[in-house]
This record gives C-alpha cells, structure tokens and sequence, in this order.
C-alpha cells in the first residue's frame, strides 16, 4: 500500500544560467545556505519547546571503534524520553550525521519534537541515537559547518551500496545500545533515517538488514552516482519486496544534475537527485512497497523536512500498538511522568542534559 503527502507549490523553472549558478553553490557547500525556495519553510509548535511536556535527557557523546572500518571510530549519543521505563522495551530511531538532527537550533530538533509527540502518544516512546560519520582519532569530529565529506570516512561509509555500514549499526552501535537500553527486538519498532548521504545510508542499512530495521526517513536523499547509489530503482525492481516502510523527501529544486552555464550546460541524469527521488518512489510504488512522500519547492536543504519532521514521524509510527478501549483511559490521557524536568516554552536544553556536540 502507499499514500501521499503533496505539498502544493506553484513553480515556474528558473533561467538556465541561474539553475547552474545554484548547481555550482550547492556542489561547493550543500547546507551552508538557504534559497529564497526554502525560508518558505518554518518550524511549527511540534519542533519547539512547549511548556509542561517533560524532558527527556540527552546523553554525552561516546565514541564506538568500528571494525567494520578498522582504524575509525563513530561518536554517538543517545535521546532517552522522561517515559522511557526500563522494565519495558523501548521502540528506537537512529539518524546518520546525528549532529545536524541533535541539534536545539537546527533544522531537525529531534529530541523536542520526540518530546511533544510522546507527550501525546503519536508515537510510541522511543529512544532516538545519533551518530556521526565514521573518522581516524586524529580527525575533527562533524560539525554544523562541516558534516564529514571532507574530513571523515562519510563518503564512503554513507553512499557505498555494500554492508559494511549496516555492520556498524547492526553489530557494533546495536550491541552497544542494548548493554545500556532495553530496546525492542521487533524490526517494526526501529526506524533509520537521515539526510542526502545520510539518507542513501539509512535506506541501504534497512535494505541489507531489514531482520534489524524496517522503517526509514529519507530527506533530500542521494540516490545518485557517488558510490553507483543511482541503480537502486533498477535493483528494487529486481528484487523480491522486503517488509520496508520507508517516507522520502525532495525539493524540486535540488541539485539537478546540470554542469556549467546557458547553452553549454551538460546534464547528467544520475546525478540529478529529484529525478532519482522520484524513480525511487516509482519503484518502491511499483514492488508494493509502503511508501509515502513529498516534494516541496527547496533545494538541497533541510528547511522543508525539518518543518514536516513530526509529520513524517506521524506517518511512519501510525500503526504502532495501541490499546482503543472505550473503559480504558490509559492511552487517551497526555504521557505525563511524576518527578520527571518539564519544558519551559524559553528553553530546549533539558536539565543536566546535552543537546549539541
């Protein structure tokens, strides 16, 4: 089955000079800069602090040496919700370059909207990791003003089509977790998400391992020829359907695979991420895949997904158990926790906890 999310935006294609001028920008610095298509973009109530909903705690970064890419290690921190409840198992989310989802001020504010929605059971209570592109221990970890590409092992790890990504999640980040956690051995309660390479990332650790990971958030995906990613809607047609839920993302005005200026611009279809996005859809829709998606009007940004975050998660979470008992209250009431640091509306840092690297 699938459904859609439209968002409805009336677009007239820009002059070619001006389309490659944008090109040019986002290939320098893809997220240093926002179009004039993506400040129509603003966070709703759901992404900002609202008072009384309790806190949950971010913890302090670790840092997991990886085998799968011997030599490198991957930082990480994780969001534990005021409900979560030990003796229970959690349902969880994990989000490649965690640092841009983490972030109070970003685009994402991932554990605020957590907050908000757990606080009214939207979603089930879970924990959301977040973690950075692999790197050397001599090598700067991700930042706002640098994700990875240049100084970390993000380009390959995120946009290789093989397993050895799915290796660091699955069992080395996993088995960390759960020495920790008491999360959910059920694939239906994990979901994998990211951004441009990130997103490729999450896709390709849900398509190998979909035993471990049957959810994932797609936003401004790279389903591009970095690492040969452009062959995915050929190899979902290929390829006997997998028990995937998956929700994608796009602008129609993200990189469009076009070089140069004017008359002598060249076009490359594999690498124009909104044609990609959308054989990607087309696949996924074609196999009977559960697939939703939206494309707005921005670039290669995170403006758009970062406003529909809790949207996405709506949809994605939108089946989980829930008992519907006209005797029974408990799941129609607000998930309030006695004790537990509650928002004030001025504040998305919660009490001795981390929210930014």
């Amino acid at each position: 089955m699938h459904s859609r999310i439209l968002a409805s935006c009336p677009f007239r294609a820009p002059k070619r000079s001006a389309l490659s001028l944008l090109a040019m920008a986002w290939l320098v610095a893809p997220f240093a800069w926002a179009a004039p298509t993506d400040d129509v973009y603003k966070l709703g109530p759901d992404s900002l602090a609202q008072a009384g909903v309790p806190q949950g705690q971010v913890t302090g970064w670790t840092r997991l040496p990886s085998e799968a890419y011997p030599g490198t290690l991957h930082d990480y921190c994780v969001y534990v919700p005021a409900q979560y409840d030990p003796a229970k198992p959690a349902a969880l989310m994990v989000f490649q370059d965690g640092q841009a989802f983490l972030r109070p001020t970003g685009d994402y504010r991932v554990p605020t909207v957590f907050d908000n929605l757990i606080y009214r059971r939207e979603m089930p209570v879970t924990l959301a990791v977040f973690i950075n592109p692999g790197r050397r221990p001599d090598q700067p970890e991700a930042s706002a003003s640098d994700w990875g590409d240049r100084t970390t092992n993000r380009p390959q790890e995120y946009n290789a089509m093989d397993d050895k990504y799915a290796r660091v999640i699955v069992d080395e980040l996993l088995p960390a977790l759960q020495r920790e956690y008491n999360i959910s051995s059920d694939p239906d309660d994990r979901v994998i998400g990211g951004a441009s390479s990130g997103a490729i990332a999450a896709f390709t650790v849900a398509w190998h391992r979909p035993d471990q990971f049957r959810k994932v958030l797609s936003t401004i995906g790279s389903f591009v020829n970095i690492r040969g990613g452009h062959v995915y809607p050929d190899l979902i047609r290929q390829t006997e359907r997998k028990p995937i839920r998956i929700f994608l993302q796009d602008g129609l005005n993200d990189n469009r695979g076009l070089r140069g200026q004017s008359e002598n611009a060249t076009y490359n279809p594999e690498r124009d991420w909104h044609a990609q996005n959308r054989r990607m859809v087309a696949a996924l829709t074609e196999k009977g895949y559960d697939v939703n998606f939206v494309w707005g009007i921005g670039t290669h940004s995170n403006k758009q997904s970062g406003a529909m975050l809790p949207e996405m998660l709506r949809w994605l979470w939108r089946d989980y158990p829930r008992p519907d008992d006209a005797r029974d209250l408990s799941n129609r009431t607000l998930f309030t926790v006695e004790g537990a640091p509650v928002h004030s509306a001025s504040s998305p840092v919660p009490p001795g906890g981390v929210r930014a690297p």
